[in-house]
């Protein structure tokens, strides 16, 4: 219903577990059109009661806008999460946290078909490093917490799709090769909230995928360019009738890789159907990826000198399948009460291929075979010491071998009450889930020779339990994850300004090693913890909203971090666990504060926020290595260390300008003293131990983060554009003494464009990495004498710098079809 000077808009806060952007537009809707949902450009909206309707009307407040002078915006309404569950989101206002939103129109303008670079890009504490050496791949990294698809990293975020939690049961990885970027709706940070469960340390990242109820229409996307990528999506979406939707997307790529063996394939769909009237809905949603993926890892700095495309020991490949099925259910009970649930079932399956270097070498009897010296046994499966069938002069490797098997299910429940409490508005969500993951994990490990490429070659000889006290061989293992919740969050209208949050969850779970090879791999392990939260916001002014909270989250040790827990008894870290003594579960401590505010200018609509946290993690849980031998380690509790900050950013938005900039400081340290391994200049010179004093910072995070983009239409159909990103210097991996010169810090420039041919045309271009900057994102150590340095002539490496190069200059094009 229409108006001189305002649009009535529906808000049903109960559809998305995500950012909700007004279900009614004050223009005519357009075929395959994206949502915009940049909660830093909101309009002010006035939230006014209800009328009186029939049943078939949504029982959610009517939302009004003020129209904007001069010109034709359409005006919304929007909502965060703040818990896993649909209902559970209210006005940004309201949220005593940071707010962080990406919408699917900054997802398309990133050309990307992996959701951590949109991220990186609108998200000012994100930075993503390529640990792997696979752009589809990347290690996210919030405010000093990372979810990675790299098992053995330590998680501290939890990652969740359509109210599902995806970290994957055995690690807590994330595998963000197999999320369809297309059908990705909203993507958003939640922090300072501990109804999104265990990993949560950091916060959470919730995607909201689309429905054919919130897109309708046709698109097919294509898109190729430098190191033979050849891209395509497509995606459409519609209503049956006014009850009935369907969705679907599928996506595919081909990236053959800038460096040597890293060619990927990238295949995924994901669908939904839908079926909603009288404000309740329900969906059954569902998935699929079958992807192969070379991720070369890091590379010596003195290979990289002589070619950037350097690998350093090959094969480094995973093979990744995920299929699942969720079942959602929404029901408007009372205009003030609404239920809901879901229901889900995932299987994941990935096989690793691992080439590195090996401990075993020849006896001092030189026709047998030894490890880790020249008179400690090397087994073969049977038992029996293995013969030496290698060349005298041969350079010795192996292929480590994994197979993860995990199938996972769940339920939860949740309701919402919005009945005014005391004469004031409230909103009361309470849930409860209950998780539980069945994994098979086997890992053998094949001895070969290496080449002057660095390829391991396979002899069909495989390693029994060999190395004293270091033990490698075959790995059968079957893990039960069980996982429960229940948690309740209420925010309550103290005034028309202010509103105060209260609440937490309680964490129950069981994780249950069982070992199909012997006995030293079993074990029982239980958690429990409550989590509490407090915050407040106080609305100043329409324009300027202050915020401030506390909260606390958990995180359990993964089946992987017990399997491998015994300093006493390391092992290859993800491959050839050894043992289980017990972890002590992880704790984190959150307090952050600031200021967000939105205006109306003659030039569009400005929106900005400051503001600053402190998260102390208790009992962190950290990969420490063993000195003197490459990749062996193990998990150990280290104490307390913190991450403090500050993030500001500032956008404008208007029919010709999108602007963005912003800057985050991230400062991550040890507050306890302790002893730990590294192939560090200073290690090695000191027997292969630095000493980390409390205060030292913690590596692999940078400091300061500085991003801007902007995009001008030059005409109506005309848009051009670019994007800065520049990241300071980082300490090494294994230098947490900071005694080494750091990584260098970096920057990088993009440009794109779009030109819209026709209605339903559009071709586009965009240049990463304009300027060709050759810089790295990761750096660690390695031992310089495990294998020689062909590119000298054989002899030692020697300098101990391993980095993971970044992709250099790369022009793509594409075009893009909607109906």
């Amino acid at each position: 219903m229409r108006k001189p000077g305002h649009t009535r808009i529906l808000l049903m806060a109960s559809v998305s577990t995500g950012l909700l952007s007004g279900l009614c537009f004050g223009t005519d809707a357009r075929a395959a059109q994206d949502e915009e949902t940049n909660v830093q450009n909101l309009p002010a909206v006035e939230v006014v009661a209800p009328q009186p309707t029939a049943r078939r009307a949504p029982s959610r407040p009517v939302a009004r806008t003020a129209a904007s002078v001069g010109k034709p915006t359409a005006p919304r309404i929007y909502v965060y999460p703040t818990s896993p569950g649909a209902s559970g989101s209210i006005d940004v206002d309201k949220i005593p946290a940071s707010v962080n939103a990406v919408d699917p129109s900054q997802i398309k303008r990133t050309g990307s078909l992996n959701i951590g670079d949109a991220l990186q890009q609108y998200v000012p504490g994100v930075n993503l490093s390529e640990v792997t050496g696979n752009p589809f791949q990347p290690n996210i990294e919030f405010r000093g917490y990372v979810a990675s698809p790299l098992a053995g990293t330590p998680q501290g975020l939890a990652v969740y799709q359509n109210g599902v939690r995806i970290n994957e049961a055995f690690s807590d990885t994330v595998n963000w090769d197999a999320i369809p970027t297309a059908a990705i709706r909203s993507a958003t940070i939640v922090t300072n909230n501990p109804a999104f469960g265990l990993n949560a340390l950091g916060g959470a990242v919730n995607l909201l995928m689309k429905d054919g109820f919130t897109y309708q229409g046709a698109e097919i996307d294509v898109m190729g360019g430098s190191f033979g990528r050849i891209q395509g999506s497509a995606q459409w979406g519609k209503k049956i009738d006014n009850n009935w939707a369907v969705y679907g997307a599928l996506e595919g790529a081909h990236d053959s890789g800038f460096r040597n063996f890293s060619a990927s394939e990238i295949r995924r769909f994901y669908g939904d159907v839908g079926y909603r009237f009288e404000g309740n809905e329900f969906h059954v949603n569902m998935g699929v990826a079958d992807n192969h993926l070379a991720g070369p890892s890091t590379v010596p700095i003195e290979l990289l000198q002589n070619y950037w495309g350097a690998t350093y020991t090959t094969p480094q490949t995973s093979t990744n399948k995920v299929g699942y099925v969720n079942l959602t259910g929404k029901v408007e009970a009372t205009p003030t009460w609404t239920f809901e649930g879901t229901a889900h079932v995932r299987g994941f399956n990935q096989k690793t291929q691992d080439g590195n270097p090996t401990n075993a070498q020849p006896c001092a009897d030189p026709t047998t075979l030894c490890f880790g010296d020249d008179s400690t046994p090397a087994f073969g499966l049977n038992g029996v010491q293995l013969a030496n069938p290698f060349a005298a002069g041969a350079v010795l490797g192996e292929i480590d071998r994994t197979t993860t098997r995990s199938t996972s299910f769940g339920i939860s429940g949740q309701a919402t009450n919005s009945d005014r409490l005391f004469g004031h508005e409230n909103r009361l969500v309470f849930g409860a889930s209950y998780d539980a993951s069945v994994t098979h994990f086997d890992a053998s490990s094949e001895l070969g020779t290496v080449g002057e490429n660095y390829v391991v070659t396979g002899s069909g000889i495989f390693l029994g339990q060999s190395g004293n006290p270091t033990s490698i061989g075959p790995v059968s293992l079957r893990t039960v994850n069980q996982y429960q919740g229940l948690y309740a969050l209420d925010t309550f209208n103290v005034t028309d300004a202010f509103a105060i949050t209260g609440g937490g969850r309680f964490n129950a779970a069981r994780v249950t090693l069982e070992d199909q090879l012997g006995t030293a791999l079993n074990g029982d392990h239980t958690y429990n913890r409550f989590n509490p939260v407090i915050g407040g916001t106080y609305k100043i002014t329409p324009e300027l909203t202050a915020y401030a909270g506390y909260s606390e989250a958990n995180r359990v040790p993964t089946p992987l971090e017990l399997g491998c827990a015994d300093p006493n008894n390391p092992c290859l870290i993800a491959a050839f666990l050894v043992s289980d003594p017990d972890l002590k579960q992880v704790v984190s401590k959150t307090v952050e504060a600031g200021f967000r505010g939105t205006r109306e200018l003659a030039i569009g609509s400005l929106g900005w926020k400051i503001g600053g946290f402190r998260a102390t993690n208790y009992d962190d849980i950290l990969a420490l290595p063993i000195a003197g031998l490459q990749g062996f380690g193990f998990f150990q509790n280290v104490g307390s260390t913190r991450r403090q900050g500050l993030e500001a950013e500032i956008s404008l938005k208007s029919n010709e300008v999108q602007f963005h900039a912003s800057y985050a400081f991230v400062d991550a340290r040890f507050l306890d003293a302790l002893d730990v391994a590294s192939n560090s200049p200073t290690a090695v010179a000191n027997g292969g131990i630095i000493s980390i004093v409390p205060g030292n910072q913690i590596p692999a995070i940078p400091r300061h983060r500085i991003k801007a983009g902007i995009e001008y239409a030059v005409t109506d159909a005309w848009k051009v554009g670019g994007d800065a990103l520049w990241v300071s210097s980082q300490y090494y991996v294994g230098d947490g003494a900071n005694l080494e010169t750091k990584l260098p810090g970096y920057a990088v420039f993009n440009l794109h464009t779009s030109y819209q041919v026709t209605k339903n045309l559009q071709i586009y271009g965009k240049v990463d990495n304009v300027f060709d900057n050759r810089y790295a994102t990761y750096g660690t150590f390695f031992d310089t004498t495990a294998l020689p340095n062909f590119a000298n002539g054989g002899n030692n490496f020697n300098d101990p710098r391993s980095l993971s190069p970044a992709r250099p200059r790369a022009f793509y094009a594409g075009a893009r079809v909607t109906f």
